[in-house]
């Protein structure tokens, strides 16, 4: 059989049940649309929250208390792992490789001023912040260098906190007290947003040693470190850890770099996006079960053109082919639809919910339009089977 007539008595056998073909198509296109949809939705995630890591830099390095790994001994023995203090960030420093440090305390606290109070984040923070995290300031400037120890009650305020206690006025200048002491404010910071779920517009920043003072902690939450472009993570890493573990007899802290962070973190998001994608792939496994139902159905109305084919001088894997090509035509055109559907929807909800960020894919919607060809052959394969297994004699008497 020519090709040409090959395809036409195909698509003609389509055509004579349009209904019953579009319902069968209709299967495939939900499953894939589903499938576009959800990791449209779990990639746009994805995207977001790397955004929101890589805004402050990639080149940052996080220094913890307190090693990672399995301990021996039972559970429930008080800790030796020694604090991070003020002398170490100032050591870490001083290595060559390193261009900024800031150490880190945090916690919530009331801020008063004007007659106002608000309770919200204060962190304590070194000169270098606003540097190695790409912030600006708006208007005065970010705590100065000072000595570590004996830092000067200065505070520096985000921009929503700045609003929220002085509204439109000049807050440079002004009183601010937060805990039991009083800070002067010396600098507005720029708008940043919102960082996974901390809002860094509403936050004080005072120097780290009065952030210690103000938790009553003997040590720091972590010391975050940058260096330079170009320079070799695990080669800044290996300085600083040679470093701290000559401070403190052993290596009982956690070094994180950015990259550790970020591949962690893609792969946690690209496993999320691709399971998303598979709670959608059970609509495709639904509408293969649909084709089956359809081509076997099929198979039991056309026993007299299978056996007039067969009688004519068809060849078993020319029958074959034919119900698997309609089987394939239906889900290839089925996963068109679906992509075309799920895109779509994909696209208005990224209208009617901006806040919720959505991107498409490219390369899921190749992989889900090669599903749905799978899928069509793989279920077209039991119906066909049976279709060139017909005896020409048989199907001629059953018609």
């Amino acid at each position: 059989m020519r090709w040409r007539d090959f395809a036409l008595l195909a698509l003609r056998a389509l055509i004579a049940h349009r209904l019953r073909s579009f319902l069968t198509l209709l299967g495939i296109a939900v499953g894939i649309a589903a499938v576009i949809l959800l990791t449209s939705i779990g990639e746009g995630l994805h995207r977001f929250v790397l955004k929101e890591f890589t805004q402050f830099g990639t080149n940052i390095i996080q220094l913890s208390p307190g090693r990672l790994g399995a301990r021996g001994g039972p559970p429930g023995l008080p800790s030796t792992t020694r604090d991070l203090t003020l002398e170490d960030a100032a050591a870490v420093a001083r290595l060559p490789l390193v261009t900024g440090v800031t150490p880190a305390v945090s916690g919530n606290a009331e801020v008063r001023a004007n007659g106002r109070v608000r309770r919200t984040l204060v962190m304590g923070v070194g000169a270098d912040m606003d540097r190695m995290y790409s912030m600006t300031v708006r208007s005065g400037r970010f705590l100065p260098p000072d000595d570590a120890s004996t830092a000067r009650p200065f505070v520096v305020l985000g921009a929503t906190l700045k609003r929220e206690l002085f509204g439109h006025a000049d807050a440079l200048g002004e009183r601010v007290q937060i805990g039991g002491e009083r800070y002067r404010v010396i600098g507005v910071m720029e708008e940043k947003g919102q960082f996974l779920g901390m809002d860094l517009d509403d936050t004080a920043y005072i120097p780290a040693v009065r952030g210690l003072a103000l938790y009553q902690r003997d040590g720091l939450m972590e010391i975050n470190i940058s260096y330079a472009e170009g320079t070799p993570a695990t080669r800044v890493a290996a300085a600083v850890r040679s470093l701290m573990t000559a401070r403190h007899g052993r290596e009982d802290f956690t070094l994180t770099t950015q990259e550790d962070m970020l591949a962690s973190l893609s792969n946690i998001l690209g496993i999320l996006t691709a399971a998303v994608g598979a709670l959608g792939g059970i609509s495709l496994l639904v509408g293969g079960v649909g084709i089956v139902t359809i081509m076997t159905i099929a198979v039991s109305e056309r026993t007299g053109e299978i056996g007039l084919l067969v009688a004519l001088g068809a060849k078993r894997r020319t029958i074959l082919g034919l119900f698997l090509g309609e089987a394939i035509v239906l889900a290839a055109l089925g996963g068109l639809f679906g992509l075309l559907l799920g895109s779509g929807l994909a696209a208005l909800v990224g209208v009617l919910v901006p806040a919720l960020p959505v991107a498409t894919p490219w390369h899921f919607v190749v992989f889900a339009e090669a599903i749905a060809v799978l899928i069509g052959l793989l279920a077209g394969v039991l119906p066909a089977r049976r279709a060139a297994g017909l005896n020409a004699v048989d199907a001629l008497r059953a018609e």
